[in-house]
């Protein structure tokens, strides 16, 4: 049966993964399926963060060489990705430039050719599955405006989280500005917002439903490790 382990950045991502993704995936026949806060955050003052490239780099490589029969995969925001210097991530500064339907794609491409390159011609590619969330994990949280103001105690704001989710053809699209991010617009109308809690709250109340029908780029993700066991078990 197989493994899969999930590279994350931060409490509500691991949440996420441990709690709603993992009950569904066990039923695709994988013997386990677990998130890792990536970096040893955990050991920080202040978790959760995107971290350099180079540091990424190291947990997935040290993963599929401890564990050659198992898959590897990360979820990380696209927002504050990033673009320069030794933490700049492959293709961030370029996927700049892209349209909105490049820019997850262009970057993923990277990250898999540069993981491949270093594992060597006998490294089965499919065993690394890369997904950029657009434009971060708050994004999700607007598959359901409804449910999001119910998971956080605030019913009465769901209507104004339906009329930001209104303005986009999907929430992966909402934009990624400084000023206008998912979580700014989230703490415009809740100063207080703590993504740890009120965003594993938000997305368990939520579920993962919505948020495929929703999001298609994470439902490619999604549909993507749904199908790895079998593709795997053929080879």
């Amino acid at each position: 049966m197989s493994r899969l382990l999930i590279h994350v950045e931060g409490e509500a991502e691991e949440t996420f993964v441990n709690e709603v993704l993992a009950p569904h995936l066990y039923k695709f026949n994988y013997a386990k399926v677990s998130a890792r806060l990536i970096g040893n955050a955990r050991q920080r003052d202040r978790r959760g963060g995107i971290r350099g490239w180079s540091t990424v780099r190291k947990d997935i490589l040290n993963h599929l060489k401890e564990d050659d029969g198992s898959l590897s995969t990360i979820m990380v925001d696209y927002y504050a990705l990033p673009q320069s210097g030794e933490k700049a991530w492959p293709g961030r500064a370029e996927a700049s430039q892209k349209t909105f339907p490049e820019k997850a794609f262009f970057i993923e491409n990277g990250l898999l050719m540069d993981i491949s390159s270093e594992m060597g011609l006998s490294f089965k590619k499919d065993r690394f599955i890369p997904y950029i969330m657009m434009h971060e994990f708050e994004g999700l949280l607007f598959s359901d405006s409804n449910k999001l103001g119910i998971g956080i105690g605030r019913s009465d704001l769901s209507p104004k989280f339906q009329f930001i989710r209104d303005q986009f053809a999907t929430p992966e699209e909402i934009n990624d500005s400084p000023e206008t991010s998912p979580s700014k617009r989230i703490k415009n109308l809740i100063p207080g917002y703590e993504k740890p809690l009120m965003g594993t709250l938000a997305i368990l109340e939520i579920g993962l439903d919505a948020i495929r029908q929703e999001c298609p780029l994470f439902r490619r993700w999604l549909e993507q490790l749904e199908q790895w066991p079998t593709r795997s078990s053929r080879k």
